[in-house]
Formats: structure tokens, C-alpha cells, sequence
């Protein structure tokens, strides 16, 4: 089994672990919505990275989904008449 040869100094071993520390976690800020974001990474609140929009959230499927539903319903035929009935009682 190898051994080493000769005993490593203070100097030596204290130099080879001088880069081993936590460094504080960079932060910016996104463009869009001004909400706190790690650098070189997609906004999870808006979807914006670098000023482009690259991710659909949460929100934008509810509110597409909500379009389709005001979309349905205003050309549904058995929607229609009933609108027209109530406008007409009043």
C-alpha cells in the first residue's frame, strides 16, 4: 500500500483546504416583476429570462383556461336563448 514519502507541511495542507468555505448565495433581481432571483436562471413567479418569455406559469394557463370557458359559453347555442330570455324579463 502507498505511503507518502515524506510529511505534508502546514503550509501545504492548509493552503489545499483554504478554498473549502460557503460563499454567500448571489442574488439578483428579475426584470419583469423586480421579485428576487438566482442568477442565469428562469423567473418561476412571471417566466421571464432576460427580458424574453420563456416559461408559462401557473398563472397564465388559469387565465388562458378562463378564455376558453368565456369563449365557449358566449358561442354555445343553449347558452344563447337563456341570455336572451332574461334580457327580455327585465
Amino acid at each position: 500500500m502507498p505511503v507518502p514519502k515524506r510529511k505534508t507541511s502546514k503550509s501545504r495542507r492548509d493552503m489545499r483546504s483554504a478554498c473549502k468555505f460557503l460563499r454567500p448565495q448571489a442574488v439578483t433581481t428579475c426584470s419583469q416583476c423586480a421579485l428576487p432571483v438566482l442568477p442565469h436562471i428562469v423567473c418561476s413567479t412571471c417566466g421571464f429570462y432576460k427580458g424574453r418569455k420563456v416559461l408559462v406559469t401557473k398563472l397564465d394557463r388559469a387565465l388562458k383556461r378562463g378564455e376558453k370557458q368565456k369563449h365557449a359559453a358566449g358561442q354555445s347555442p343553449v347558452a344563447a336563448p337563456a341570455d336572451q330570455e332574461a334580457a327580455s324579463q327585465e
